[in-house]
């Protein structure tokens, strides 16, 4: 698994931005963005690789030219100048669907082509009582499936936001096509976990306020956010046709 060094973490930690009411992650307005090439990544050009928190599947797609999640300067929730917001969508590019996704972590490499390797989480050490922000959903009808959702074709579509704070000593590490995919369910290391899953046309933005259910009283040492356009788009189901924006997450304490 990827080892998170003690310089890395204190760096990550050092970047929490301490709110009048409790820690918050560095970039959870998605304001900042680089674009290298045609290929875009949810952070400043100016952040060292150690201290990035959030990525996203962008960089195995860039010799295709193509983004599945990428910045709005246009439609947003929160408008202001330099602001941004997060357009997340899914899509089929050759012989493959790609879900779009937002997360906190690393995006590795592309493996075989149509699968991926990637690290979930960020160091984290606070108990918020709830994760917020704003989202404007549409999904597609579902038109790429395999086993065991193939009885999904033809179904609508769902995203999916989620909050996972865990006890972890390193990031999740997960390799798509070998079937290693991060499932909170059952996993006695997740302590408190939040779930909003879209499954309608929001007809633009609303606002959501999530609270987390925590299972123990210890502290977390990682947390986990993600966005995605397909719900099981990990496990290469979803619609080609779906969008997620989401804009201006918060923790709450």
């Amino acid at each position: 698994m990827y080892k998170t060094t003690p310089a890395i973490m204190l760096l990550l930690c050092s970047l929490l931005l301490r709110a009048q009411d409790g820690p918050q992650l560095p970039g959870m307005g998605f304001d900042q963005w680089t674009r290298n090439g045609s290929t875009w990544y949810p952070y400043s050009e100016r952040t060292p690789e150690g201290r990035r928190v959030w990525d996203s599947s962008n960089k195995g797609m860039s010799p295709l030219g193509v983004n599945s999640t990428e910045p709005d300067f246009e439609h947003l929730a929160v408008p202001g100048k330099g602001k941004a917001a997060a357009k997340i969508r899914s899509r089929k590019i050759l012989w493959a669907f790609v879900t779009g996704n937002l997360m906190t972590g690393r995006f590795a490499r592309v493996v075989k082509l149509s699968g991926a390797e990637m690290y979930f989480g960020v160091p984290f050490s606070a108990r918020p009582k709830s994760l917020s922000g704003w989202y404007h959903y549409v999904p597609g009808i579902i038109d790429y499936a395999k086993d065991p959702y193939k009885k999904m074709m033809g179904k609508k579509d769902k995203g999916r936001i989620e909050v996972i704070l865990t006890d972890w000593k390193e990031p999740y590490h997960i390799i798509t096509t070998e079937e290693r995919f991060m499932v909170a369910d059952g996993d006695p290391h997740v302590i408190g976990r939040a779930e909003l899953v879209p499954d309608r046309d929001t007809g633009g933005y609303l606002h959501f306020d999530i609270p987390i259910n925590y299972t123990s009283d210890a502290t977390p040492t990682y947390v986990v956010i993600t966005a995605i356009s397909s719900i099981y788009g990990e496990y290469f189901t979803g619609s080609s046709n779906s969008v997620l924006w989401v804009d201006d997450f918060k923790f709450n304490y």
